[in-house]
């Protein structure tokens, strides 16, 4: 499918209104989950909004006690939302319930009554991916995974490339971290802009789409600012060869 470049992520974000400028501003790739517990501010951040259900991507996860109850689970997503479908229903990590003949199965059926857009994964690993690919005979619409300049899992996004669906990058600041790693302030030294924006602007010269989680709107305009950025080609080859690593949420 078809996704904005950057989006938002909203974990943690308690209050519609971080929602509602982050549209104002351009955003239109909202991503939350239900183990968020926020998915009415969410929804309420849609509503308020002077902008049209239909310029926006919507985007939720199904947590793994709610696998084995994929209809009603959704509905009751969708409900919280206050909207009659979601672009994108992800399953949260194959984990707990999930069965993939009976999940995917359940969940591509809200996707031929319309009640969801598409079926994506969420910290699927290869073989979780061949798997799909098995049980629906295609890929997942994206798979959304930790991905920052501290952790690349360089073999999910070349199956990505290979499949032809995209690769959203949660965590795309590594909490935090990438202002106190050298190849990242060096690229953001030489551009003038901030490690945090230099971290993003890597990430879309990989083809990947960060939904990096922002609550002001100064750092909403910081993050966005970073679709304007051009790093060189050693800038990008600097931060993928980084050796430190560090996964922020580990299985």
């Amino acid at each position: 499918m078809e996704l904005p470049p950057l989006g938002l992520g909203t974990m943690g974000i308690d209050d519609p209104g971080p929602i509602a400028s982050a549209i104002d501003l351009g955003y239109r790739h909202l991503d939350t989950a239900q183990i968020y517990d926020n998915e009415a501010v969410v929804g309420e951040g849609i509503a308020s909004a002077s902008v049209d259900r239909e310029e926006l991507l919507v985007a939720t996860k199904l947590w793994i006690d709610q696998l084995d109850r994929v209809r009603a689970s959704t509905e009751e997503s969708l409900e919280r939302l206050g909207l009659s479908t979601v672009d994108l229903l992800y399953v949260h990590r194959p984990k707990g319930a999930y069965a993939p003949e009976e999940t995917l199965a359940a969940m591509d059926e809200l996707r031929a009554d319309g009640l969801i857009g598409a079926v994506g994964v969420s910290n699927f690993e290869l073989p979780d991916l061949e798997r799909f690919r098995e049980v629906l005979g295609r890929p997942p619409a994206a798979n959304q995974v930790e991905y920052h300049p501290l952790f690349q899992p360089e073999d999910r996004l070349e199956h990505a490339r290979e499949h032809g669906y995209p690769l959203v990058a949660s965590s795309p600041l590594s909490g935090g971290e990438v202002r106190d790693v050298e190849a990242v302030r060096r690229a953001a030294d030489r551009h003038g802009i901030t490690p945090e924006q230099a971290s993003l602007a890597w990430l879309l010269e990989k083809g990947i789409h960060p939904i990096p989680k922002a609550a002001s709107r100064e750092h909403l305009q910081a993050n966005r600012a970073a679709l304007d950025v051009d790093l060189e080609p050693e800038d990008v080859a600097a931060i993928d060869g980084i050796e430190r690593e560090h996964e922020l949420y580990p299985e």
